[in-house]
């Protein structure tokens, strides 16, 4: 498995993972395949050649099989903040080390960035991905109640910090 971080000539993959990943898990994203579905493709390579965000890939035989993005806040009082977003494996690669090496990566790039605190939600009822969370140390200091609504279902998020 590699580890690399993404570029506009990655976008088409990028969005077929991410649309994926959009109806594979809707509650884990506060987008929706519907809203994103139409995008155009230089929309996403834009934000993937974006200097004030990294989005990092796991590839198993050329093939991107996981996400993970890193946006690090830019304005003075808070560029010792940074958040993580958009992370996704694909149901046939997890359990196989690509999420630990994704979130590996957003940290290393984290401490080289110089960041101090590194924020993320995840769902409450996610509970590998909390585990996972947490074995790198995240800690849950919030809970956003009925945060997402799909259909009539809620979602409750918790918010995990990680001190570094």
């Amino acid at each position: 498995m590699k580890i690399r971080k993404l570029g506009s000539m990655d976008a088409s993959a990028y969005i077929k993972l991410r649309l994926e990943a959009l109806r594979d898990t809707p509650e884990a994203f506060s987008s929706s395949y519907e809203e994103e579905k139409d995008y155009p493709l230089e929309r996403t390579a834009s934000r993937l050649d974006d200097v004030h965000s990294f989005t990092f890939g796991a590839f198993a035989d050329d093939r991107l099989i996981g996400v993970v993005t890193l946006v690090p806040d830019t304005k003075i009082k808070i560029k010792h903040r940074a958040h993580i977003f958009a992370m996704y494996v694909t149901p046939n690669f997890r359990r196989t080390g690509a999420g630990r090496a994704l979130i590996a990566k957003a940290l290393s790039q984290a401490k080289e960035n110089g960041t101090e605190q590194l924020y993320l939600t995840v769902t409450a009822s996610n509970e590998p991905a909390k585990k996972l969370y947490q074995s790198f140390g995240f800690t849950t200091y919030g809970v956003d109640k009925n945060a997402l609504k799909i259909e009539d279902t809620c979602y409750d998020d918790e918010l995990m910090v990680l001190f570094l």
